[in-house]
Formats: structure tokens, sequence, C-alpha cells
């Protein structure tokens, strides 16, 4: 081995030795914990090995509704945040004043503690007092038990996380948005092209790797939700566990119920699930930039 190698080897041990004590390690764990059963984390020692914890895993009720809870979650926030957040970007991206407070103020989000972005959140979705019900009463409408009624609680998480969201999207599309020359816009602005058309054929083509890269990001992430339940429903998944998530029944399963071969068991599904959308969606996107 050259020296030149060596001396970039030994630059990258600590990064190594790092990723493999703390991602790769214990993802093995969790995958051999997951085929133990009657696991104590204790001793180490098991009944037995075999998929009894994946077979409970799929018959609980509340697995079920933990993955169909995070699927509605995953589905809404998503797209709804790109969305949202590229339209935003763009009206960022033009000549407006105050553009730069404008951009602080959508990107606050990303820098402060989703603890606190929670407290003022559940005072916004408050039944009695709060914001949101106050501007509904303008319009007529009855006061929404948000945050109490097992009706409303997911579609409260889905507001709140989209908000939370578009901060990182917002600021990954006006970078893209930066790279995307001039002289277009001003082409379609003489040839006096609609903006609608100016924004499918110019906007969207020239940042799609960002929107492509936020995507992915997006969906991990939401498949990942847990600190916007646990703050905005202050330490439970909501009532009658409305809003419980995969990542929330992990959680439960392995710290309020030690029940450790289960929680592994639900880690990897979580995984596997994760792993395969965001391979097939980067083969999409590969597909349409060859």
């Amino acid at each position: 081995m050259e020296k030149k190698s060596l001396k970039g080897y030994l630059y990258l041990l600590p990064a190594l030795i790092i990723i493999l004590v703390f991602t790769i390690y214990p993802l093995i764990k969790a995958v051999l914990m997951s085929f133990y059963e009657g696991y104590s984390i204790i001793n180490g020692s098991f009944d037995a090995i075999g998929l009894g914890n994946y077979k409970e895993l799929f018959s609980d009720k509340v697995f079920r509704k933990a993955l169909t809870n995070t699927s509605i979650y995953v589905v809404f926030v998503v797209p709804c945040s790109i969305l949202l957040s590229l339209l935003i970007a763009v009206l960022l991206n033009s000549k407006i004043r105050c553009k730069g407070m404008f951009q602080t103020l959508f990107f606050l989000p990303y820098v402060t503690s989703v603890i606190a972005i929670g407290i003022v959140w559940s005072w916004i979705f408050n039944s009695n007092y709060g914001l949101l019900n106050y501007v509904l009463s303008w319009f007529g409408i009855e006061a929404v038990p948000w945050l109490n009624s097992p009706d409303y609680a997911l579609m409260a998480l889905i507001i709140f996380s989209i908000w939370k969201s578009m901060a990182f999207d917002i600021l990954i599309f006006l970078a893209g948005l930066q790279t995307i020359s001039p002289d277009l816009y001003n082409a379609a602005r003489v040839d006096a092209t609609p903006k609608w058309r100016v924004f499918l054929k110019i906007t969207v083509p020239g940042i799609s790797p960002m929107i492509a890269y936020a995507f992915i990001m997006g969906m991990i992430n939401a498949f990942k939700v847990y600190n916007e339940v646990f703050s905005l429903f202050k330490s439970s998944a909501g009532p009658a566990n409305s809003a419980i998530t995969v990542v929330y029944y992990i959680y439960d399963k392995f710290y309020n119920s030690a029940d450790y071969g289960v929680a592994s068991a639900a880690a990897v599904v979580l995984f596997v699930i994760i792993l395969a959308l965001t391979m097939i969606q980067r083969a999409v996107s590969d597909k349409k930039t060859a």
C-alpha cells in the first residue's frame, strides 16, 4: 500500500470508527434482536430464535394503526411541503421588498427547537383559546378539538409538520433557483411567455435535482417522525393513540413496555420500508435525468 493511500485511510479512520460504532453496529444488533424471543437487555439472554417477534408485531392492532398513520402522514406532508416551499421560494427569489427579512422568517423553524415549536403550536391548536379556532370563528366555524379528539389529532400533526418542514425545502430551492441562468427568463419575457409556463418549463426543470433531493429527504424524515408527536401531544401519541407513528411505537415498546424484540422488529420493518422507497425514488429520478 502506498504511503499516500495509507495516509488517506488514517484520516478517514476516526469517521469510520464513529460510523461503525454508532451506525453499523446498532443496525446489526437491532436485526439480531428482532429474532430473539424473550430477549433481556440486562444480561443479553433470550428464550429462542425465530420469527415470533414479527408475528406478534403484525398481529398488533396498535402497530397497524401506527403504520397507517405514518403512511397517511407521509402522503400529505411531503408533497404539500414541497409544493408550498417551491412557490414561496420562487416568490422570495423575485424582486420583493425586505427579501432578507422574509428569508430569515421562513428559515427560523429549521433552527428552532422542535419542543419549543410544539409548545407554541399546542397553544395555536388549543380548543378553548387557540389562535386557529379564533380565526375559524370569523367564518362561523365552531371550535375544533384539534388535540383532544381522535378525529382531528392526526390532521393537527400533519398541519404542524407541513409548516415545520417547509424551512429546509425553501432553503434548498432558493439555492437551486440561483443556478438558473437569467437569460432563460429574459428570453421567455421577450417571447411574452405566460408565467405558469415559465414556471413549468424553466423553473421546475432547472431545480429538478433539488426537488428530487427534497422529496427523498422529506420522505425519510416523515417516516421517522417522533419529536413532533412528542412535543405536540405532551409526551403522548394523541387521544386514544390516534396520532401514533411507527417511531413512537418503537419508543413505547422499547422504553415503556420493555419489549425489546418487538421494538427491534418494528425498527427493521421501518428500515426496509424507507430503504425500498428511497431506492425506487432514486431509480425513477435517475431514469428521468438519463
